[in-house]
């Protein structure tokens, strides 16, 4: 076995690769944004019309048998096929009107896109917008968003970007927190200091290693890698941490520290697929998603 033939459903093959690639049903399920029986019944179907186990099923989950790791070459052909017919489909449309789809993470999706998005549903009524807000990366090729904002350079092929601008970091403590341990007066004063640091995200750490304070993952007493939650254990007085400034400038609660210490800025990207870039909508969308954007880089230090 190995080709996909014209009796395998799409439907089936995809839930096929979304368990070989994520490992249960559950997580399957979580990704295509349907239910748990929904993907099995999918993948049972997917079984008959091999005629074969595909899956062997495991207490912590699925693991590919022989035959089924015969067709996750060529399922994932198809689904590379398939979203490069939903691009060129979707491309082709020369209506304003539709859904555009963005993802973007948590923290920005909470934080900065909100105003930019109801921006665009007063300009332009007939755009539904679908916001994905995650710290994963959604795959433009497969069209799982439209258009994405990114805190680095996306750098696959058939993607166009565009750089926004950087939006500013400094560090913060909660007003409390700050009355409680000192007010940091130099740079060194900070390692007396706790913080709020990331769990299994290293880019806290390489912070600190390049300013040559090569601390531990356990030099952060208290660590989350879901940044909204981070923010929040900051705004408790779990300690200092990073954030951006245009955010915490509006919080009464916190302040900020050491603001003549240089914090690299986090840069902000808008990407699309090749295909898409000229779709009104998606064209639309993006030239506002990008002025909105560009004022929050701007945002005063």
């Amino acid at each position: 076995m190995n080709s996909l033939t014209a009796s395998f459903d799409w439907s089936h093959v995809r839930a096929f690769l979304a368990v070989a690639e994520h490992g249960s049903l559950s997580a399957a399920a979580r990704a295509l944004g349907t239910s748990q029986p929904t993907v099995g019944r999918q993948v049972h179907a997917m079984e008959a019309a091999a005629g074969t186990a595909l899956f062997e099923r495991r207490a912590r989950g699925m693991v590919l048998t022989a035959a089924g790791a015969d067709l996750l070459e060529p399922a994932r052909d198809m689904a590379k096929a398939a979203g490069h017919l939903a691009l060129r489909a979707a491309g082709a449309g020369s209506a304003i009107g539709g859904t555009v789809r963005i993802t973007a993470s948590v923290f920005s999706s909470h934080h900065i896109l909100p105003p930019i998005l109801a921006r665009i549903r007063e300009a332009e009524p007939e755009i539904a917008i679908e916001l994905v807000a995650s710290d994963t990366t959604e795959n433009l090729l497969y069209r799982e968003a439209d258009i994405a904002v990114r805190m680095y350079r996306p750098r696959q092929m058939d993607i166009v970007t565009r750089h926004i601008g950087d939006l500013p970091l400094g560090i913060f403590g909660a007003r409390h927190y700050l009355d409680r341990a000192g007010r940091p007066g130099t740079p060194d004063d900070l390692m007396s200091h706790q913080f709020v640091g990331y769990d299994r995200n290293e880019d806290i750490l390489r912070g600190f290693r390049n300013t040559g304070h090569p601390v531990d993952r356990e030099f952060f007493r208290t660590r989350c890698d879901h940044q909204t939650v981070y923010w929040e254990l900051v705004r408790a007085g779990c300690g200092l941490g990073f954030a951006q400034i245009g955010v915490a400038a509006t919080d009464p609660t916190v302040e900020r520290v050491l603001p003549e210490f240089t914090v690299p800025a986090l840069e902000v990207w808008l990407s699309t697929h090749e295909a898409l870039r000229r779709t009104p909508r998606i064209r639309r969308v993006w030239d506002i998603l990008a002025d909105g954007l560009e004022k929050a880089c701007g945002s005063p230090l």
